[in-house]
């Protein structure tokens, strides 16, 4: 190949990996997942009864190429939702187009069309995705007629479209989740016909830190305790090696801190002042360093 071909070889691949990139990135979005959450980051050792190789299985998307339908069944908090939105991010990768839905959501989905007669434009459209991701069944009670809406839906995607359902209940109890036993078998015969169920035994995860909340002596009663006093005119919040002081205006905190502009205490006129976040707001105030503070009698 002479150079001039090498060049052009190489634009056009550098143009395919850009187009298949932006491609990826806007299937996401329009995927509408929760999170990004990857299989890489799946803590398969605190989860013993999953099998990694049969999820390794799953991440080639030939079920969703014949079809077939996966449940992920098992308690709250055990990554059930990790799985799937790690194997819809997959899916897309391998061009296929997929839709993350809550079961809530597309139940109150169904029952709006339906009031409104537009259920089978509504059902064409969910039948459209390759792969719909029906999260939380079972978590929230669904109306009377949930269970027959339900029902086309699963119908409709029979051996056409694949789905992955996550729910915290066993398929034996999907009779009460919908309120109708017939037609839960009705429906649990359709999906149950080409499917892997994954039932998860394993622990609670925790994928993020809870956020530090005192007591509600520590927000109250300390207050007159140690008797401390408030900073005036500070609105904002203070960030400072990681710590987050939050806005101060007119309330009085845990430790006595002295006046801002008194400048008594170097460490908290080194802080950056910068425009409270709706979260940091929720977060009282914690001392940076109170062992220092305790000294010093502030």
């Amino acid at each position: 190949m002479t150079l001039r071909e090498v060049a052009l070889a190489f634009l056009v691949s550098r143009e395919i990996a850009r187009r298949d990139e932006r491609r990826i990135c806007t299937s996401n979005k329009l995927a509408q997942f929760p999170f990004v959450r990857e299989l890489d980051g799946f803590d398969f050792e605190a989860q013993p009864s999953v099998d990694r190789g049969q999820i390794r299985e799953l991440a080639t998307c030939r079920w969703i190429a014949h079809g077939d339908t996966v449940l992920f069944l098992g308690p709250p908090g055990t990554g059930k939702t990790h799985l799937a939105v790690s194997l819809g991010r997959e899916a897309i990768r391998q061009n296929y187009n997929v839709q993350f839905v809550t079961a809530a959501t597309l139940v109150a989905m169904l029952a709006k069309a339906h009031s409104d007669g537009t259920l089978d434009k509504q059902l064409t459209i969910l039948s459209r995705p390759k792969l719909l991701i029906i999260d939380e069944l079972g978590y929230l009670p669904f109306e009377a007629n949930a269970a027959h809406l339900f029902f086309q839906l699963v119908s409709r995607r029979y051996e056409k479209g694949s789905i992955l359902i996550t729910s915290n209940r066993s398929v034996g109890e999907w009779g009460s989740v919908f309120g109708d036993p017939v037609v839960a078998t009705a429906i649990l015969d359709r999906l149950l016909h080409h499917s892997t169920v994954i039932t998860i035994r394993g622990i609670t995860t925790v994928f993020a830190k809870a956020p530090f909340r005192p007591s509600a002596e520590g927000r109250n009663g300390a207050r007159d305790k140690r008797n401390s006093k408030s900073i005036k005119g500070v609105s904002s919040s203070f960030r400072l090696r990681g710590q987050i002081f939050t806005s101060l205006d007119k309330t009085r905190v845990g430790y006595r801190i002295p006046d801002f502009a008194s400048g008594a205490v170097p460490v908290l006129l080194r802080a950056s002042v910068i425009p409270a976040t709706k979260r940091e707001r929720k977060f009282p105030y914690r001392c940076p360093r109170p062992r220092q503070c305790a000294r010093s009698g502030l």
